[in-house]
């Protein structure tokens, strides 16, 4: 592999990793408060499918993003009240 292959795959690696860094941080954050909670990576998942089916099928990368948004808040709320 040259040295223009293994730049490629660590920016791949970097971009690709962002969102999950963020998850934890968020994670960390909510652990230091005294808080356990194992659905982040269900809670991303939820939010991942659902704004890409609705960016799909509206054609609208903002909606996809609001509706990503409100399915990981819901799926979250809904771990909150159990």
């Amino acid at each position: 592999m040259t040295l223009e292959g293994l730049l490629a795959l660590l920016a791949v690696a970097v971009t690709s990793g962002t969102p999950l860094i963020f998850a934890g941080l968020g994670e960390l954050v909510t652990e230091r408060s005294g808080i356990l909670n194992l659905g982040v990576e269900g809670m991303m998942l939820a939010g991942a499918v659902m704004g890409f089916a609705v960016a799909v099928g509206t054609h609208s990368a903002w909606m996809g993003v609001a509706i990503a948004m409100l399915a990981g808040a819901a799926l979250a709320l809904g771990h909150a009240v159990l």
